[in-house]
């Protein structure tokens, strides 16, 4: 007869588990990402409404303690954000249109200087600009139905957020029946666990808001002052829009950094231009290397270099949308596995004490 297999080591074993336990997390983990993108119309409204919930929740809470009814508290709440974004964007909006002709003028002469310069240096720019207009002409229709897919897509970014709104309306207003709801939703024994994991992965986004609107000021106000000094026009308005743009990381800051250099080339010149770009690059390393990592840190509890990966993870995945969107789920499962690790560590029983002879000292006998 043969001799029994021998059981494999115990470390083995234990590696074994946790690679299984991986593979089960990472495949449920692609298959919700997978149906997130597919049904990205239902769940990004949803996952916004989630944030801004977060942001506005002491704003609305103060309400309510201040005597105001939930519902009105509520509304009342999502009236100042759409004053304030709505207010910003007409500022800026205005000031691009006193603008307009002079920034179009300046980038003009601007091109007119650089193509004397480098045609003196020996560089042709008139055939550069005559392949331009032929590839132009040449994907014309091409151009055409991007415009009209486009429509589209800004048609669908607006119902998304008139959605998001209304979300966040009744996410305030319902706010005091999430415990009970989510304890329906879940078998008796484990509703303790569940709202627990809710609160830590609700704490989490709220602390990633937290930080990204401290973030957010900052730059507007650095941003504000820097504009201010070089005397261009519009600068309250340029930070209002920096402020709303750090809420989309990168091309947020790109476009309202871009935006306040034209004013200043428009208004100012070349020369204040430049120091405008100054102002905003400085900004933006400012941000980039030490408030983003450091304070998105601490307010979410996550390494900075987790981070910048997280960031990177969701543009491949959804773009601007992923984004915005990466770092707090990512927060928000840290959260939970937290809470599910503190309740495990809780669960287990202490080890024996060594005896005297170092060997754990036995249990006494039972009467």
């Amino acid at each position: 007869m043969h001799a029994p297999t021998p059981p494999l080591p115990e470390p083995v074993r234990r590696l074994g588990a946790w690679c299984a336990v991986a593979l089960l997390v990472s495949g449920v983990v692609y298959v919700g990402i997978r149906l997130c993108v597919e049904f990205r119309t239902a769940v990004v409204p949803v996952l916004l409404a989630l944030l801004g919930s977060a942001l506005l929740g002491p704003v609305y809470r103060w309400l309510v303690r201040s005597g105001v009814q939930r519902s009105l508290a509520a509304g009342l709440t999502c009236v100042a954000v759409v004053a304030v974004v709505g207010g910003a964007v007409y500022i800026v909006v205005a000031a691009l249109i006193d603008t307009g002709d002079q920034i179009v003028a300046s980038l003009r002469n601007a091109a007119q200087d650089l193509a004397e310069h480098f045609g003196a240096a020996g560089t042709s720019l008139d055939d550069l600009a005559s392949n331009a207009r032929e590839l132009l002409s040449k994907f014309g229709g091409t151009a055409a139905s991007g415009v009209i897919s486009g429509v589209s897509v800004v048609g669908e970014i607006i119902a998304m957020a008139v959605l998001a709104l209304l979300l966040v309306f009744f996410f305030l207003r319902d706010s005091d029946r999430a415990v009970g709801a989510l304890r329906s939703l879940v078998p008796r024994r484990g509703g303790d666990t569940a709202e627990a994991m809710a609160r830590r992965a609700f704490e989490a986004v709220e602390g990633f808001m937290r930080g990204t609107t401290f973030i957010a000021l900052i730059d507007a106000l650095c941003i504000t002052v820097g504009l201010l000094v070089l005397d261009v026009p519009g600068a309250v308005g340029l930070g209002a829009l920096v402020f709303v743009g750090a809420y989309i990381p990168y091309l947020g800051a790109f476009i309202s950094g871009a935006v306040a250099v034209l004013v200043a080339l428009a208004d100012r010149g070349f020369v204040i231009a430049l120091w405008a770009l100054g102002v905003v690059l400085a900004v933006q390393v400012l941000e980039g290397h030490v408030l983003q990592p450091l304070i998105q840190s601490r307010t979410v509890q996550m390494h900075p270099a987790v981070v910048m990966v997280t960031i990177t993870g969701g543009a491949s995945v959804a773009g601007i949308v992923g984004m915005l969107l990466a770092v707090p789920l990512t927060a928000a499962a840290f959260g939970v596995a937290h809470e599910l690790r503190d309740r495990y560590a809780a669960a287990q029983p202490p080890p024996a004490s060594p005896g005297p002879s170092g060997s754990p000292e036995p249990s006494a006998p039972r009467s």
